[in-house]
């Protein structure tokens, strides 16, 4: 994440009414919405969200907002168990909020277990994603998307502009910082490419040998 260091200032949009009810001294962050239109960051939107169905649609589900979809651990849940072929001992169904962060916690730490990123490259946790924090659900699918080697291409350089609130002396007050959520795609998929066709040549080498 590259931060702007910038001083505190006026918010630059109206809050909804829930994001103005800070404590002092408290801290909240949230996407500009002018950062939504972008088009590049609309391009991985629907690009996830076409990943996402493609894998789910044996089970009758249909991703079309990331956040409103994703933030109870449900969708999350069934999309993991199809990439890694394996079944979560979790609730299929859950109501109260309690109930959907336990399982989300649950998913969440499979998630993080199978993918093996140092603790400074998981930039999601239960209470971002449960919040529908956009930027923590990207940074996740993204994650995930290229460790399973998924059949789609990211845009480049997509990155979305945070607002960071802060309630002090009783004003809330406002920084901005730049979240890049993908880098150089092409490089990455250079390098899944390489491991692939490393994969089949150690294939065929061995199976000469397999077959004896």
């Amino acid at each position: 994440m590259n931060a702007i260091n910038l001083p505190l200032s006026p918010i630059p949009f109206e809050l909804d009414p829930e994001d103005t009810m800070l404590e002092e001294n408290e801290v909240r962050t949230m996407v500009d919405p002018n950062s939504r239109s972008d088009p590049k960051l609309q391009e991985l939107m629907k690009v996830l969200i076409d990943w996402i169905n493609d894998v789910l649609v044996g089970e009758r589900i249909i991703v079309k907002d990331l956040a409103e979809d994703l933030y109870d651990g449900q969708v999350l849940q069934k999309l993991f168990e199809k990439l890694e072929s394996e079944k979560l001992n979790v609730a299929e169904v859950t109501q109260s909020e309690i109930a959907q962060k336990q399982k989300l916690q649950t998913v969440l730490e499979k998630i993080n277990e199978t993918l093996k990123l140092p603790p400074r490259s998981i930039k999601w946790n239960v209470d971002s994603v449960h919040a529908k924090s956009l930027v923590a659900i990207l940074h996740l699918l993204v994650a995930l998307s290229q460790y399973f080697r998924a059949p789609i291409r990211l845009p480049d350089h997509v990155s979305i502009q945070v607002v960071v609130v802060q309630k002090r002396e009783g004003i809330l007050q406002s920084r901005q910082i730049q979240e890049e959520i993908t880098g150089n795609t092409e490089y990455v998929n250079t390098i899944v490419a390489s491991d692939s066709v490393m994969e089949h040549r150690c294939f065929s080498e061995i199976r000469p040998f397999a077959d004896i």
